[in-house]
């Protein structure tokens, strides 16, 4: 089964132009949790000033463009995904000056920026849901979901929470309406239905785009378009609303959020979480050629897939052809609402092997820092928890050098398990390290087209084998993955020329692949 590029340019007369060109389609985009990348003051809280004085780390590693998570002021209820300001930065990070500085730094660097935007919710602090809250005749009441109580006095619909699974209302006693929570009790989901409240949210694109961000990362994106009749949902559907919601208002949003966007001379581009698992409804979010919507969403499938030649197969399988042309995919193994990809797969063997297949994939790959050091979560104990969604391990901080606090001072949070052997002093400029592998896969990368532009075909293999090629231009690549405990003989690396391997001590293809071992190879087409 191939999956291809675009090959044509789009008429004239469509909204949206050819994108096969596009910067985010070559671009490797490097997750940064701001509280835990570094720490400039000593507070024991990553800031701004941090991710600044580690951009020369960054260009190095040869990553194009970071996406932070929410730096917005916040009261820190769900750490930054409830906004109280959308066009100021937490104090606790810094200042919009920092921010300046940051976008500075990185443009020299030819780096870009994209912010998380958070659509759906607001902070329960910030002004408007402070003057909503005021009671019914508010100017602002609608701004936000309220109902009436159920006939029995309880909440309006069967809808729950994330996180709590507990209802997802919650009783103003003031006015004796319930307001809607798809998340926390702190986090109101505001009424996107209402078209002041798609204006002001648009404003606050226009705030950071004029200010010279790059794009946006949209936080569950797809609830925006929830409507305003909120039924109650199936049974079987009621515990997880978030996973469930999928309205058409969604798609009118997001071409005006794109027509915005695209109005924008730095090309601003917008990754959407489209929490939505079923077959077509992540793609779906990116409209077509004459009506875009979203310019890439992310696949969350891989992040749920186990160490499993057939079940990674069958997941590329449906994420490419889903995503197929003219459609762009992404690619994600780690961030910061899943246990990092080396404590799921349990070894450095397999992190390696999966750091070849994520950037040698067809689509934009997604790092989560920490991902280039090999680093496994950190152990909370529970006196240490803080995050409502038992998230606290995948954000341990950075360690940045072999000390025991690596490099930080009273981290805010427990450093990763292997944080002691998998810190950047000791892997740095180490041939044989995790380091020196992503280094040598992003170069690789820049070096290979085919890699960042081409065609994909899976191929048949052995059992216990995942391997596919790509193609561009009379060029072929084949990668070849061994998932089982075994060496593997893979008749599709016959007669290529090994271009990189997950194992430093391979020279050659001479001999088979090795357990949990991936190659990259150059082949004749």
């Amino acid at each position: 089964m191939t999956f291809s590029q675009p090959r044509s340019n789009p008429s004239s007369s469509e909204v949206t132009s050819d994108t096969s060109t596009a910067w985010w389609r070559d671009a490797v985009i490097y997750q940064i949790y701001p509280r835990s990348f570094a720490d400039a003051n000593g507070d024991g809280v990553g800031d701004l000033a941090g991710i600044s004085s580690k951009l020369d780390y960054l260009l190095d590693l040869g990553v194009d463009a970071l996406w932070l998570s929410p730096i917005f002021p916040s009261p820190m209820a769900d750490f930054g995904y409830d906004v109280a300001d959308y066009c100021d930065i937490e104090p606790l990070f810094g200042s919009l000056a920092d921010v300046d500085a940051l976008l500075e730094g990185l443009h020299r660097r030819g780096m870009r920026l994209l912010l998380d935007w958070v659509p759906n919710h607001t902070s329960n602090e910030h002004p408007w849901f402070v003057e909503a809250a005021q009671g019914p005749t508010s100017p602002k009441r609608d701004w936000y979901v309220w109902r009436d109580p159920a006939p029995d006095g309880g909440p309006p619909n069967n809808w729950r929470a994330a996180f709590s699974d507990t209802p997802a209302w919650t009783l103003d006693p003031v006015s004796g309406q319930y307001y809607l929570h798809l998340f926390l009790a702190e986090q109101p989901d505001l009424n996107w239905a209402n078209p002041d409240v798609e204006a002001a949210m648009h404003d606050t694109l226009r705030f950071w785009l004029d200010r010279g961000v790059d794009g946006f990362r949209a936080d569950v994106v797809h609830l925006i378009g929830k409507g305003q009749d909120v039924p109650d949902l199936p049974d079987q559907m009621a515990g997880a609303p978030v996973r469930w919601i999928d309205h058409p208002d969604a798609h009118d949003y997001l071409r005006r959020i794109r027509l915005l966007l695209d109005s924008y001379p730095q090309e601003p581009m917008m990754v959407g979480e489209v929490y939505l698992l079923e077959p077509g409804q992540a793609a779906s979010y990116l409209g077509t050629p004459e009506d875009g919507e979203l310019h890439l969403t992310f696949d969350f499938r891989p992040l749920h897939t186990k160490w499993d030649s057939d079940a990674l197969t069958k997941a590329i399988a449906r994420a490419q052809g889903e995503f197929s042309d003219p459609l762009w995919p992404t690619w994600v193994l780690s961030n910061h609402d899943r246990p990092r990809h080396r404590t799921r797969y349990g070894s450095d063997q397999r992190a390696r092997a999966a750091a070849v297949l994520s950037l040698t994939m067809r689509g934009t790959p997604f790092l989560y820092a920490g991902e280039e050091l090999g680093l496994s979560d950190g152990v909370v104990p529970p006196e240490r928890v803080v995050d409502p969604g038992g998230r606290d391990g995948c954000r341990a901080p950075i360690p940045w050098t072999s000390e025991p606090d690596g490099g930080w001072t009273n981290p805010w949070l427990p450093l990763p398990e292997n944080a002691e052997t998998n810190n950047a002093q000791q892997q740095v400029g180490e041939d044989d390290s995790m380091h020196a592998l992503y280094k040598r896969l992003l170069r690789l990368r820049k070096e290979l087209p085919v890699l960042r532009q081409g065609s994909m075909n899976l191929l048949d293999v052995p059992p216990g084998v995942l391997a596919y090629e790509r193609t561009l231009d009379g060029q072929r690549v084949v990668v070849a993955l061994n998932l089982t405990d075994k060496p593997v003989d893979c008749t599709a690396l016959a007669g290529a020329e090994l271009l990189l391997a997950s194992d430093p001590a391979r020279l050659d293809l001479a001999q088979p692949l090795g357990p949990d071992e991936a190659v990259v190879a150059r082949s004749n087409p």
